[in-house]
């Protein structure tokens, strides 16, 4: 027999049923319990009071009374109608009230919703304005937090289509404080020019434009450029531009778009370039970032009017405490220029300090020992052998660049879980096989294998190889974001171990994509790791605050170019002595290059320098061993080589 519901329920679900009528309703039951409870209590005092009324109608008026007054229904007694006049001003009060309280609140709370949002329009000037949310973000906002350290009041506006709330709490927790800079973040689409306009990018000193990590990634760039000119006067873009894009395809569009106050980056290339250079000498991914972060020493032009007449092979030794690598004339700079050539009064120099007004002359000639300079070595022309572990949209890239300066009869052996034919296509294009190439004729050779898989690596001869490339594979669909690093460090796990069981060290050179993964990464003393939106991030950044400096980057990170190159210690100084770092200059000046600091093999597995000193004083004195390196500044230096977009050269470059 089914079970009659009780009293209580029959009484809670005629009150349910009464609440789901509406308003009406609730206003009638908070009426019925707000008078059940002030009726009584009214009465109560009055009764209790010793001046209440004789008469019974006197104490029900003074009922009356309490109970309008705490209700706020006017109290007021007398006759009937006075009475109903009393009552209905007193409701049109509280109407009044209420809707007023009403308005208020909505308006505060759809403001404040705006707000969280980040829909409203900046007022500040001199800020730096990033659009778009990649991987590089965490790097470029906390290197522009460290360069606004020394600055009175510094900002840094974000714009991303992304939650306000959700980019605070990841840059909070990436980047740490920001002392004095302010971080503003705006949600929007960077490409809608009234979204953009929020960010007041007419009064920012700069903006940087990510590529966002998505597809057509690359064409959201070349929106976001348009965008920014639909917001300047003119129809022009008024303000100084740092972009990167991926594909090459769109680099033409992309400078059109950001105009001629604009510094676009292939960001692709220059990873491939410096992957390439560093499987050849693996760390110099190092002196990439240590020249590039603000914490460390970077370029200035130094002003020395009582060096002009001399030549610029005695200007390498006339600094103790800073590095010259080139010169300035005419507002545009030189690298690496002959040692003869002779200073004139207008130039400055181009040196790597730790500030832009630490460069003090001190002439360095008497600390050069010549019995401790080595004699010249014939150069290693046999064909090289690369093993590439992985594949992305980057390997066609990286071996392109590699195969430049390949010796004649290289080869390069691809393994990957890739089609064959595949990879065989982007050698092809990439100038191997038969086509040669800018350094001769090289061979690629395609592997089909799974690279975390120790049978696969256990078929290669990896003592045959003179460097190792493993590269991070591209995202899967439905794979989070951290699989290729995942996949990258068991690589190199393995790697490791048949190191050690064959008792040969190899060059490996590594590509991960999260910097945290960088101290999990089992690697030996001979190896390298490019994170490869790190560098990207920190060369923007680095641009933004020093826009005339793009010239000298665009050198830096160019094919053919005058390079950054670490080289064996013993082709500068007689290993095993003891002599100091202005030997090794005068030895660097002799061969056409500038020597700019060294890597010691016996430091190269602790962090945080992995045995990398930049800039050392010219009257250091240390004993070289015969795995040291020598970092320097070498190739043909191409004057007036603009090609970034670079700005002149002002007179002094104002740091961070």
């Amino acid at each position: 027999m089914e079970q009659r519901p009780g009293a209580g329920a029959r009484a809670r679900y005629w009150f349910d049923t009464t609440l789901a009528r509406g308003t009406s309703a609730l206003v009638g039951w908070l009426v019925l319990v707000c008078l059940a409870v002030v009726v009584p209590a009214s009465a109560a005092l009055v009764w209790t009071s010793g001046h209440a009324p004789a008469t019974l109608s006197g104490k029900v008026a003074a009922i009356w009374h309490l109970t309008g007054e705490t209700m706020r229904l006017g109290g007021t007694t007398g006759s009937p109608a006075r009475v109903a006049l009393s009552v209905l001003l007193a409701l049109v009060a509280l109407v009044y009230v209420s809707t007023l309280v009403g308005l208020i609140t909505t308006g505060l709370t759809e403001r404040l919703i705006a707000l969280r949002r980040g829909r409203s329009k900046l007022l500040e000037r001199g800020h730096v304005v990033v659009l778009g949310w990649s991987e590089q973000v965490f790097t470029v906002v906390g290197e522009l937090v460290a360069a606004g350290a020394n600055q009175r009041r510094s900002a840094v506006a974000l714009l991303a289509d992304r939650d306000k709330t959700a980019m605070e709490e990841s840059l909070q927790s990436k980047v740490g404080p920001t002392g004095r800079t302010r971080l503003i973040c705006r949600s929007g689409p960077s490409a809608d020019p009234a979204v953009l306009a929020l960010t007041s990018p007419a009064t920012a000193d700069s903006v940087i434009v990510l590529p966002p990590d998505a597809s057509r990634s690359d064409a959201d760039v070349v929106k976001a450029l348009l965008a920014l000119r639909a917001t300047g006067r003119g129809g022009d873009v008024t303000v100084p531009v740092v972009a990167a894009v991926r594909d090459s395809g769109y680099l033409l569009a992309a400078r059109l778009a950001a105009g001629s106050r604009g510094v676009v980056l292939e960001s692709d290339t220059v990873t491939a370039r410096l992957i390439a250079q560093a499987a050849r000498r693996p760390g110099l991914s190092l002196v990439h970032r240590d020249l590039l972060d603000f914490a460390g020493d970077e370029f200035y032009p130094a002003a020395h009017p009582s060096l002009a007449g001399r030549e610029f092979g005695e200007a390498l030794l006339s600094y103790g405490n800073a590095s010259a690598v080139g010169l300035i004339r005419g507002g545009v700079p030189w690298l690496n220029p002959p040692a003869r050539t002779v200073l004139e009064p207008d130039d400055q120099l181009l040196v790597i300090a730790a500030d832009d007004d630490t460069a003090e002359l001190a002439d360095c000639a008497p600390l050069v020992d010549e019995r401790s300079v080595a004699g010249p070595r014939p150069p290693d022309t046999r064909p090289e052998r690369l093993l590439v572990l992985g594949w992305n949209r980057r390997a066609p890239l990286v071996l392109r660049e590699w195969g430049r300066n390949a010796p004649p009869g290289s080869v390069a052996d691809v393994v990957a879980d890739e089609d064959e034919a595949t990879v065989r296509a982007a050698c092809d294009g990439g100038d191997s096989g038969d086509s040669g190439g800018d350094g001769g004729d090289w061979t690629c050779v395609a592997l089909r294998g799974d690279t975390t898989r120790p049978e696969t690596l256990a078929g290669l001869d990896l003592g045959s190889y003179d460097s190792v490339i493993v590269l991070g594979q591209e995202p899967r669909a439905g794979e989070p974001p951290e699989e290729p690093d995942t996949r990258t460090l068991v690589t190199l796990l393995v790697l490791r171990h048949l190191e050690r069981r064959t008792g040969r060290e190899l060059p490996v050179v590594t590509e991960l994509t999260d910097d945290g993964n960088r101290p999990l990464a089992p690697l030996g003393p001979g190896a390298d790791v490019i994170i490869s939106g790190k560098l990207i991030g920190l060369l923007m950044a680095q641009i933004s605050q020093n826009h005339h400096l793009a010239a000298v980057f665009d050198e830096l990170f160019s094919a053919g170019g005058t390079q950054l190159h670490l080289r064996s210690a013993a082709d500068y100084v007689v290993t095993g002595h003891e002599t100091s770092f202005a030997t090794v200059v005068a030895a660097a000046r002799d061969r056409g290059e500038c020597a700019i600091g060294y890597r010691s093999r016996a430091e190269a597995r602790r962090a945080p320098g992995y045995g990398l000193c930049l800039n050392p004083p010219k009257a250091d004195r240390r004993r070289w061993s015969e795995g040291d390196e020598v970092v320097v500044v070498a190739g043909e230096g191409r004057r007036g080589a603009v090609r970034s977009g670079g700005l002149p050269l002002p007179r002094r470059t104002p740091r961070g």
